[in-house]
């Protein structure tokens, strides 16, 4: 044994009765083995177990660390039979190999296991000898003459260690082999799991628990088995994190990995588990959740840092949904799901969710779970061993292997040496952890499969299965047949093949002799498929033929008889592994950094390239390549369609010349290489599976934001590689590349050759997935096929069982006909497997004849494949067809085939004896796709061909650009004809030429389709696209047009018209089918109005224009170039003549752009649609009286309407909304995330009544209430907002502004009327005219239903996500207009002129405002007053200076913020748009600015000042954002050598701005200073010296009583204070009063009036100068500051009292001391000190000291006006919030209101136990309790008990004593208040009249204790008392009566938000240093 190798050895002897003889000779021979052992804790350890029918532990490996203890407690024999030695042995691998029973296996030491066995085993051994060698223990076993020896060898670690005794008592002659066994064993041993690896110290856990209803009574024991488990663990930040998470139909996180910290934590929030409840038991979805939602980087895994990741699930019953996709996805993850079930669970499912089969435990019931406790430890340490930690460092992801071995006649005699060949090659696999698979398959005539890839999943099964493979026989040998069987039934997802989840293909054919047959084309085919062929021949081969066959000629190996085949394993292993590493097929795009920057490394760069592609292995089908340069843009140097020659790639690569440009985009070039270079139409093979690689090669940082296009590359499965220089942001290069250590990175661009090697090590395996599919079975139920029915019902149903419809994959509609059709179901009708095989089964045949098979097949494309019926074919779904039909169709079938092949609908046809085969071809998507069987019962047979036809269309079919969709014989074009006064001459050869372009179109219904529409002021159709289907008709149309006349010439409208009417679907255009639309405009002069936005429009909406115009020097009109350029749709895209007369020379380049147009379109790609699976949808109901007798039907419609819906909180939200005179939210968005929930409310409606109709008012009000972020609204995420208006009746107000604020707001209104309904009003109001539905009374809302849906559809498609990212500025430009200036105004005045001209106006992204000043303000236009560059111009070309003086720039400043940059005023700034002021001023202020331009920076806007020689620098550099944004010219004529520098500040500093949601911080750089002077007569003579680092600062001299030199808000600049300090003298006096002075700091100076911030968790620090002992007590005062947060440090001279000092000061260590205060500097430093680590230090347990927010992004909130753009910003998760209503008799009328305006605050809170908590109290004389705040945990309750409210009574009113008893009796702990746990508390009162006691002290007692008060006054309210018992005296609210209450609703709840901002959170640790600024919050 080796000297410093210690063992873990386990004795198990056999006790049973059939040994009682030789146990003692056992003994023995145990005892003399251990005394040769060195015996220790940290030495050898010794167990013995015995066993007979079970297994007794005598003693584990951690029971005893002496020799002696060991020897002495070897029991005698236990007895018992049989002998069951697989049993012991599986119990030894689950209770005693553990960490827990001593073994340490983990740390790497040896486990040994001695079996000493007398008999043959009762059970079977062989599994749990091969667990226990899977988890490293080293077996021996002894046996004697009655044991079966070949059962010890197979136990045994190797055969050799098995030895055999004749008696027991012979055991000591093999005592001296078993020990050099150990011995030699131990030394070859390597530990399993490096020590570094494996650190049991660390491990995240996520307990997954069934919490339905099945588990009502088995859930405590099954909380308390998770408590067991968690007590084993070893938790902690860095060791284990635990997880748990309950569900049923849905799952509920209860806390995630990052939740808790410590065991104790963890352990209390399990004892408070409550069940969940619910049905049914979606296992499946619960699995998909926990690894998107708990698995992950934000919610704590640490899977990226190798931490090892396990679920352990406990469940009670089947999963209704499928565990298969799941539970794969998780194990891809590395995630180790140990699975426990009871009875009810279905053991199969467990064992598949489970990482392996063996890790699926079982109780009976959940009381047993105890007995699985050791079991689970050593599986979790089981997990350990096998983590290896996911460093993104490459593994070889599998293979999946076919063996096709030769079986005919010729190779009977080699049959057996290839078997023998197989299982060798199968040894080396990893099969069992479902890494590899493998199929074998026998051929001669023709194939035979032995076994599938997914028949077995085990090695030991597919060994057994080769051992008795017996050869086919047959002959002649058909090669080429075979392998052409395999591509179509092997390779197949079907068949177990998961090619396209991007694993390894590979084909070994072993073949004996030459093909009968041709293997060509065969093996061309698999190469084509991926499939890496390897052939091994033997001498009777072919060897040419088998090198054609493989992967490539050198993998053809060859034997000269297969016994030889040996040989070649070693080779066949290698070329395996080789090809394997290096994928076939990979599109490489590099993308290259042009800009001026790159210069010189340039050639460097190219050079590099040239070399990657050298050892590319380029080809069509192979490697592709492009290059793309960039800058500030991207240009293609050639797509990956280009070239397929490697020598054409080299030499334009060679060719390449530097871009140059700056600055660099490199955030652009991404996304123009997503949305440009990786596309079918540019070469790019992503949807074929092909790897898709971007290599970027960068020199600098980016100058725009890389975030969201990176993000975007990575979704679409793009590998990322990213090299930068020492130019490169490496953070940046990081965040592009696919993973962070794909970020590159050389010194220079020469060093670039040094990446060669590691570049090509990142061949990527990309992850393919079948993208699913849409699949319509379309079943002949006629008379004829009555008989035949049931078995076309059968092959339905089991192609349905091969399907992924779960995992919401594939979907599946079925649809009977005969004379006409009838859907069984559509499909989005069922989401489950099992709800369609239900509905299969009940399947009855329709009856009826003849066939219309025509008439079915339209209906499908009408009606089954749309997008309201559920199909994905705008999303780029495959449409499957699958047609089973028993005869001849009696209609025509053409026309309908040919148009669902125009829609992209593969059809396949099965027909029977009596179908006519011809017609099955026509309508099939291709002649082979038409199957035919004799019967329907012979369906089976073809089954296998079907579904690989499907497989091989689907993998080929393109879904992002239907090319199948797009006919270039379709074209929708639109000709738009200027026909104004101006083009009279010319007009009859414009109709010449239209006329001649329509001769050579292909004109048809399903061809190509023409409009013409003439305009001057406005617009008129002469036809539409759908008018005319004949082109005789269309050029008869065009010559009779007549010339339309009119003036001015208004372009812009004329293009909005043709969008708006034109090209719609109602007039013909064919849009949304992917059919290209373009637009030709004919054109003779400038519009006379703006064509900017309604050119975008059209652009966006994928029309493609092309603009002619005329130019020439004679003509009276002339078009403007530069117009036409911005319309068309390319500038290439503008054509040009003199004349009218000369259009026929531009026709040729018309034609021509037209067919690129039509070749580059990709049908509007519904990637639009993929986007939106969720919207946001408000229904508005008329519940005036006039709709009583019709509200019953609008309420079922809703229903209806809902019941299609996706509902969740992550996918469709609801509200409804009921009005009349006003409206009432019956429910918002986000109050219900369940259908049932919502269907229920809707249900429950009752009308509304009264009138008049104000729906004006109503349309306001969900725009301002309802469709905001605290209603769930998710408009700002960019999820569409949809409101549907039921109307009955006009309106009595106005709705024309309202509606026009709700369509700029993007909310997409479709109206629906009745007979009663204003229709014009109603289509004001809609989003287009279109949306407005009519019905002729309720009961017909029905008819409507479809219209509603399809409508709802296409706001999907319009729809377009107001990305939270900031595009556009509020831009004011605040100009000096005094008498000083007046003469440089005119070149202010072009200067702004030129600013707005690089403006983004016109498409609304930004606003601009101007103002003038002198002595006062003037506004010349507001942020929305114009929309439109034009109009801003005009208004500035007539801009005068307003004069005046003198100039008072402080109070404009003031003026802006308070007037100009708000929300009415057209400010976005609440919607996080930058906000930037340019000021131009010409001399110094008169007024101060340091205010109002610290409040514009605290509002968040960005200043630039500009001045002249006249202005004061320095003034100007206190006003700008920051001191670099002051510039400065000498004369205002010298503007313009400014006016770039000022558009990159402004840039730059837009670009750093960030509106998202501020993290919390907790900033340590500010403090709140007092200063506490001893000045009394004994310090007279002392000098003080302070020094001030803070933010604020006040000072307090005090002797008998304290004097305040100054406040903390006194003084906000240095200087200030140092000034007051020089001037300060002592104050003088005796005795000295510590202790008041203290108390009068914490009731006085420590407080919000006097400055102080410690609510808002600014540390608050007192440093206190005393040079005496206090006359008075300090102990209590110093103790009160102390509870407030207050961190003191007491400096004394020799005269003071240290304890005194000490007692006082936050710590004992911060008492400091000097001999005279003339040594204080000397403490200087040490006090810095002691104050930076308090600081940094402070614990929660003072929370109000600590957490502090960072508003970033939502500039500042100045009080509560503007909390709702800082909402989001704010933790709203929890507040506790105490309504304290006046219950006494004055209020016995006003009660109801008072109660329903309580009830609509709850309504908009997130009530929950760790959310919002609520509490009601009434009073009067006294107080009563209604509800505390941990009464009720759910709104639903809180709102019934709110609803059950009585009215208290009684008097006098005790408003004093009632805000004292809440203090006392509710905001406590035990009654549910968390106000120590630093959740914002707040007190609403509702008061009536003016209070018969005092209020004073009890206001102010709460608010010492943070509590925020809110108090709400009716006319008999006394206000001064308000203002003395609210937190703030705005905070007090009034209204004249109670039913006035909601008015002041809104203002309550943005004066609650206040208190949020206010509020402090509980950081419980400080995060380091200073991380900007503080942005302070007030009123």
């Amino acid at each position: 044994k080796q000297k410093d190798r210690h063992l873990d050895i386990v004795f198990l002897l056999d006790g049973s009765d059939g040994t009682r003889n030789g146990f003692p000779a056992m003994r023995d021979f145990v005892e003399k083995v251990v005394e040769k052992l060195n015996v220790g804790e940290n030495k050898d350890r010794v167990s013995v177990v015995q066993y007979s029918r079970d297994a007794d532990v005598n003693f584990y490996l951690n029971t005893y660390t002496r020799k002696e203890d060991i020897v002495d407690s070897i029991r005698g024999p236990k007895g018992g039979r049989p002998l069951n030695t697989g049993a012991a042995l599986q119990y030894l691998r689950d209770n005693v190999f553990t960490a827990s029973a001593g073994s340490r296996r983990l740390e790497g030491v040896p486990q040994i296991l001695i079996l000493l066995s007398g008999g043959r085993s009762f059970d079977r051994v062989e599994e749990p000898a091969s667990a226990l060698k899977q988890l490293g223990v080293l077996t021996f076993a002894i046996g004697s003459r009655s044991s079966d020896s070949r059962e010890l060898q197979s136990i045994s670690h190797d055969r050799s260690y098995a030895l055999s005794v004749s008696e027991f008592t012979d055991l000591p002659k093999v005592q001296q082999q078993l020990q050099s066994s150990v011995e030699a064993v131990v030394s070859k041993v390597t530990p399993e799991t490096p020590t570094v690896l494996v650190d049991t110290a660390q491990k995240d856990i996520v307990f997954l628990l069934d919490g339905s209803d099945g588990t009502r009574n088995g859930f405590p024991a099954m909380r308390d088995f998770v408590e067991k488990v968690v007590e084993k663990l070893n938790v902690g930040e860095n060791k284990d994190r635990a997880s748990v998470v309950q569900y049923s139909r849905d799952a509920n996180v209860n806390f995630y990995l990052n939740t808790y910290t410590r065991k104790e934590d963890i352990v209390d929030s399990i004892r408070g588990l409550k069940h969940k409840g619910g049905r049914p038991l979606n296992t499946g979805a619960a699995l998909q959740y926990v690894r998107d939602n708990v698995f992950t980087d934000s919610s704590g895994s640490r899977r990226l840092q190798g931490v090892p990741q396990m679920l352990v699930l406990l469940n009670g019953g089947r999963s209704f949904d499928s565990v298969d996709a799941p539970a794969s996805a998780l194990k891809q993850q590395g995630i180790y799901v140990i699975g426990i079930g009871t009875g009810g669970s279905d053991s199969k499912e467990l064992q598949k969710i489970s990482y392996q089969p063996n890790l699926a435990l079982s109780v009976s019931d959940y009381s047993d779970l105890p007995t699985v406790q050791e079991q689970l430890s050593s599986a979790m340490s089981t997990v350990l061993l096998r983590a290896t930690p996911v460093t993104p460092t490459k593994r070889l992801p599998g293979r999946d292997i076919v063996f096709l071995l030769d079986g005919s006649d010729d190779t009977r005699t080699g049959f057996p040496a290839m078997r023998d060949f197989v299982q060798r090659v199968v040894e080396t696999l990893s099969v069992d952890d479902s890494t590899d698979r493998v199929s074998v398959v026998q051929y001669s005539r023709d194939p035979t499969v032995q076994f599938y890839l997914n028949t077995y999943t085990t090695k030991g099964e597919i060994l057994d299965t080769l051992r008795d493979l017996r050869p086919k026989g047959g002959r002649p040998l058909n090669t080429g047949a075979a392998l052409q069987y395999l591509r179509d039934n092997v390779f197949t997802a079907s068949a177990g093949s998961r090619r396209l989840e991007g694993v390894p293909q590979i084909l070994i054919l072993l073949s004996g002799g030459r093909s009968f047959d041709r293997v060509e084309e065969p093996a061309s085919a698999l190469k084509q498929l991926g499939v890496l062929t390897f052939a091994i021949g033997s001498r009777s081969s072919d060897s040419r033929e088998l090198q054609s066959i493989s992967h490539d000629r050198s993998y053809a190996l060859s034997v000269s008889e297969f016994t030889d085949l040996p040989k070649v394993q070693q080779q066949l292993q290698s070329s395996v592994e080789a090809v394997v590493i290096d994928t076939a097929q990979k599109d490489i795009v590099f993308l290259l950094d042009g800009s001026d920057g790159t210069r010189n490394g340039f050639p460097a760069m190219r050079d590099f390239v040239e070399k990657v592609v050298e050892k590319l292995n380029v080809g069509e089908n192979k490697d592709r390549v492009s290059v793309v340069q960039y800058s500030r843009d991207a240009n293609v140097n050639f797509y990956l369609n280009t070239y397929t020659r490697k020598e054409d790639i080299v030499d334009s690569i060679r060719g390449l010349k530097h871009k140059g440009g700056r600055p660099l985009n490199t955030g652009a070039a991404l996304q123009y290489v997503r949305d440009n270079v990786f596309t079918d139409s540019s070469g790019s093979r992503r949807l074929q599976g092909v790897p898709q690689m971007l290599v970027l090669l960068n020199g600098g940082r980016s100058f725009d934001s890389v975030d969201a296009p990176a993000s975007a590359l990575k979704q679409q499965g793009i590998y990322v590689i990213g090299i930068g220089t020492g130019g490169s942001d490496s953070k940046e290069l990081q965040k592009i590349s696919y993973q962070p250590n794909l970020a590159l990175s050389v010194s220079d661009y020469s060093d670039l050759p040094t990446l060669n090697t590691c570049l090509k090590c990142d061949c990527f395996l990309v992850e393919k997935r079948l993208p699913g599919r849409d699949i319509v079975f379309l079943l002949d139920g006629s008379d004829d096929t009555r008989t035949g029915f049931p078995a076309m019902r059968d092959f339905v149903q089991r192609v349905v069982e091969t399907l992924s419809v779960d995992d919401s994959t594939d979907r599946v509609s079925v649809v009977q006909y005969s004379r006409d059709p009838t859907v069984q179901f559509y499909l989005n009708t069922y989401t489950t497997k099992g709800e369609i095989l239900d509905t299969l089964r009940d399947l009855r045949p329709k009856g009826g004849r003849p066939l219309n098979t025509g008439a079915a097949l339209q209906y499908l494309r009408d009606n089954v494949f749309t997008a309201s019926a559920g199909s994905r074919r705008l999303e780029g779904v495959p449409q499957i067809l699958i047609l089973l039909s028993g005869g001849r169709s009696f209609d025509r079938v053409e026309e309908p085939a040919s148009a669902l092949k125009q829609l992209g609908v593969l059809t396949f046809a099965i027909g029977s004896r009596s179908s006519d085969s011809r017609e099955l071809q026509s309508i099939s998507h291709d002649r082979s796709y038409a199957l035919s069987v004799s019967e329907f019962t012979d369906l089976p047979k073809v089954q296998q061909q079907l579904q690989s036809s499907v497989e091989a269309v689907v993998s080929k079919v393109t879904p992002e650009t239907p090319t199948v969709l797009v006919d270039t014989a379709q074209k929708d074009i639109v000709f738009l004809l200027d026909g104004s006064d101006g083009t009279r001459n010319g007009f009859p050869a414009m109709r010449d030429f239209v006329e001649k372009v329509v001769e050579k179109l292909n004109v048809g219904e399903n061809k190509d389709r023409v409009s013409v529409v003439q305009y001057s002021r406005d617009a008129n159709v002469n036809f539409y696209l759908n008018t005319y289907t004949r082109k005789e008709d269309i050029v008869d149309s065009i010559r009779g047009l007549k010339h339309k006349g009119g003036r001015p010439l208004n372009t812009g409208a004329a293009l909005q018209y043709v969008r708006d009417n034109v090209f719609t679907d109602s007039s013909g255009s064919r849009r949304l089918q992917g059919v290209p639309q373009m637009l030709v405009l004919l054109n003779g002069g400038r519009s006379f109005d703006s064509v900017d936005a309604p050119a975008s429009a059209l652009k966006q909406q994928g029309i493609y224009v092309i603009g002619i115009g005329t130019g020439g020097s004679d003509s009276k009109e002339s078009s403007d170039s530069r117009e036409l350029q911005s319309i068309s749709h390319d500038r290439s895209y503008a054509l040009s003549v003199s004349e009218f007369t000369d259009l026929p020379k531009v026709q040729q380049q018309l034609q021509s752009s037209v067919e690129a147009v039509v070749s580059k379109v990709t049908p509007e790609t519904p990637t639009v649609l993929g986007m939106f699976i969720l919207r946001d949808i408000v229904f508005l109901l008329d519940g005036s009286n006039g709709t009583r007798n019709g509200f019953p039907a609008m309420r079922d419609f809703v229903e209806k309407v809902v019941e299609k819906l996706n509902v969740g909180e992550n996918k469709d939200r609801v509200s409804v909304v009921q009005y009349s005179r006003d409206a009432d939210v019956n429910f918002y968005l986000n109050t219900y995330t369940r259908k049932e929930d919502i269907v229920d409310s809707i249900r429950g409606l009752k009308h509304k009544g009264g009138r008049p109709l104000n729906t004006g008012a109503a349309l306001q009000y969900v725009r301002d209430n309802v469709f905001t972020d605290s209603s769930g609204s998710r408009r700002l995420q960019g999820v569409p907002q949809m409101l549907v208006l039921l109307n009955g009746g006009r309106s009595f107000d106005s709705v024309d502004a309202p509606a026009s604020a709700l369509k700029q707001q993007g909310i997409y209104v479709i109206g629906i009327g009745t007979g009663g309904s204003d229709s014009k009003e109603l289509q004001k109001i809609s989003y287009q005219p279109n949306l407005a539905l009519s019905v002729s009374d309720y009961s017909d809302l029905p008819t409507v239903q479809e219209q509603l849906s399809s409508a709802m559809s296409t706001v999907l498609l319009r729809a377009t996500p107001v990305t939270p990212t900031v595009t556009g500025r509020d831009i004011v430009f605040l100009l000096d207009g005094s008498d000083d200036t007046r003469t440089g105004f005119p070149a202010m005045r072009d200067f702004v002129q030129r600013v707005v001209e690089t403006l983004s106006v016109d498409d609304s992204t930004d606003r601009v405002s101007v103002v003038q000043y002198s002595r006062d303000p003037t506004v010349q236009f507001y942020l929305n007053t114009y929309t439109t560059k034009g109009e801003i111009l005009d208004t500035l070309r007539d801009l005068r200076p307003k004069g005046g003086r003198p100039l008072n720039t402080g109070a404009a400043l003031q003026y802006l913020r308070d007037n100009v940059f708000t929300a009415s005023a057209g400010s976005r700034r609440l919607e996080g748009v930058p906000q930037i002021l340019i000021l131009l001023s010409g001399g110094r202020s008169f007024d101060r600015v340091e205010e109002p331009a610290s409040a514009l920076k605290q509002l968040g806007v960005l200043t630039f000042a500009i001045g002249s020689r006249s202005s004061d620098s320095r003034e100007l550099q206190s006003i700008s954002h920051d001191r670099s944004y002051a510039l400065s010219v000498s004369e205002f004529t010298d503007l313009p050598k400014v006016q770039q520098q000022l558009q990159s500040s402004v840039e730059a500093v837009v670009s750093k701005v960030t509106p998202e949601t501020p993290t919390v911080l907790v900033d340590t750089a500010q403090k709140d200073i007092v200063f506490l002077l001893d000045g009394s007569d004994g310090t007279r003579n002392e000098t003080l010296s302070v020094d001030d680092s803070t933010d604020r600062v006040s000072v307090v001299q005090y002797s008998r009583d304290p004097t305040v030199q100054f406040y903390l808000n006194t003084y906000t600049t240095k200087g200030e204070i140092l000034d007051t300090l020089r001037d300060l003298r002592p104050k003088g006096g005796r005795p000295l009063n510590t202790g008041a002075a203290l108390q009068y700091l914490r009731d006085n100076v420590f407080t919000a009036s006097a400055g102080s911030r410690r609510l808002e968790g600014v540390p608050q620090i007192l440093i206190l100068l005393s040079g005496g002992r206090s006359f008075d007590r300090v102990e209590e005062p110093a103790s009160a500051l102390k509870q407030l947060g207050v961190l003191t440090f007491a400096i004394g001279s020799r005269s003071s009292d240290s304890r005194e000092l000490q007692s006082i000061s936050h710590d004992r260590s911060y008492a400091l001391s000097v001999s005279e205060f003339t040594d204080l500097p000397k403490v200087q430093q040490q006090l810095q000190s002691s104050v930076e680590a308090v600081v940094s230090k402070v614990t929660p347990e003072t929370p109000t000291v600590l957490g502090m927010f960072i508003l970033r992004g939502c500039s500042l909130c100045v009080g509560f006006h503007y909390f709702s753009s800082c909402l989001f910003s704010v933790d709203t998760a929890q507040k506790d919030i105490v309504f304290l209503l006046d219950g006494s008799d004055g209020t016995r009328n006003g009660f109801p209101a008072m109660r329903d305006f309580v009830e609509k605050v709850v309504e908009k809170l997130n009530v929950g136990e760790n959310k919002d908590r609520v509490s009601v109290v009434q009073y009067s004389r006294d107080a009563d309790v209604n509800f505390y705040l941990n009464t009720y945990t759910r709104k639903e309750d809180i709102v019934d008990s709110i609803r059950g409210l009585k009215h208290k009574g009684g008097r006098p009113l005790n408003t004093g004593a009632a805000l004292q008893y809440v203090r006392d009796n509710v905001f406590t702990d035990s009654s549910g208040s968390r106000r120590l746990q630093g959740v914002p508390q707040m007190l609403v009162l509702l008061n009536g009249g003016r209070s018969f006691d005092s209020v004073d002290a009890p206001a102010s007692a709460l608010k010492q204790q943070g509590i925020y008060v809110i108090g709400i006054g009716t006319g008999g309210s006394d206000s001064k008392e308000l203002q003395k018992i609210s937190y703030q005296p705005n905070l007090a609210l009034s209204v004249s009566d109670y039913s006035d209450l909601p008015t002041v609703q809104e203002q309550l709840s943005s004066a609650m938000s206040t208190v949020l901002l206010r509020a402090t959170p509980v950081t419980p640790t400080v995060t380091g240093k200073k991380v900007t600024k503080y942005l302070s919050v007030s009123s």
